[in-house]
């Protein structure tokens, strides 16, 4: 492999936990090592609720942006923090129900980006399917390059699926989350949710995680997620454990982890 792939692939770490492939891992995907698998299965030991976990956050997504794209008329996604392609991608959903969606996917991680070649790839005709790369602590460039895409005069979800754990200062958090909102219009939508610290089980999995060699993760409260969608109209469930958010199966449990979609006015 040669040109910028190449560089980037030099910087993928086979041997470090990598939080994109650990999650891969729990999500039954392939793209992943022995050093992802053994963090993934030290967590699991003390919480094996962390596979379904992964699986219900895909679910998760799939259920509210097929309610965005089908039910509030959305035709313009920002996935920020969106790891590494697997099933059931943004893109995927959002255009399977409006083919003329336009998805902008961000992350500042080197191995997402190689991935990321295959996913823009993967688009129908009459949408786009466009890849940022960028921290998401810092919007500004997110935006700026967003807008060759996505036209911010128009409603866009805004999308932090399961990665504001990775910044410890909740007031960074919030800050991050209000910045982004701040330069969509009325009748956009913030889509979020986060692992919480609701059982003894959960706490012990992140510890594991850490000692593990993985990237620490930030467990909040629900009180806590719930601050990052001041000014912000909660689509029914509200705010909930994510597998109760508008589920497609009558008997779902409950797990820790919350999520919310919410219109700005």
């Amino acid at each position: 492999m040669a040109g910028p792939d190449a560089e980037l692939t030099a910087k993928l770490q086979p041997d470090v936990p990598h939080a994109a492939r650990i999650w891969n891992y729990w999500m039954g995907g392939k793209d992943n090592f022995q050093s992802d698998r053994a963090a993934g299965d030290a967590v699991a030991e003390v919480y094996p609720e962390i596979v379904l976990m992964a699986q219900q956050s895909r679910l998760f997504l799939v259920r509210a942006v097929r309610y965005l794209a089908a039910e509030a008329g959305i035709r313009q996604f920002l996935d920020i923090g969106t790891g590494l392609p697997t099933m059931q991608n943004t893109h995927a959903v959002a255009q399977g129900v409006a083919p003329d969606s336009r998805i902008v996917y961000v992350d500042n991680d080197p191995m997402v980006l190689v991935h990321a070649r295959a996913l823009l790839a993967s688009t129908t005709s009459e949408g786009v399917t466009t890849y940022v790369p960028a921290d998401y602590h810092d919007p500004e460039k997110i935006l700026a390059e967003a807008a060759q895409t996505l036209d911010f005069d128009q409603p866009v979800a805004v999308m932090f699926m399961g990665v504001m754990g990775y910044e410890p200062d909740l007031s960074v958090v919030r800050s991050i989350v209000e910045r982004t909102m701040d330069a969509m219009p009325s009748g956009s939508y913030l889509v979020l949710w986060d692992g919480t610290n609701t059982s003894p089980a959960v706490v012990s999995g992140a510890e594991r995680l850490a000692q593990s060699g993985g990237v620490p993760y930030i467990l909040r409260s629900p009180a806590d997620l719930d601050s990052c969608f001041s000014g912000l109209t909660k689509v029914e469930p509200g705010l909930v454990p994510i597998p109760l958010w508008r589920p497609d199966e009558p008997d779902v449990t409950a797990i820790d982890a919350y999520g919310a979609v919410a219109r700005k006015p």
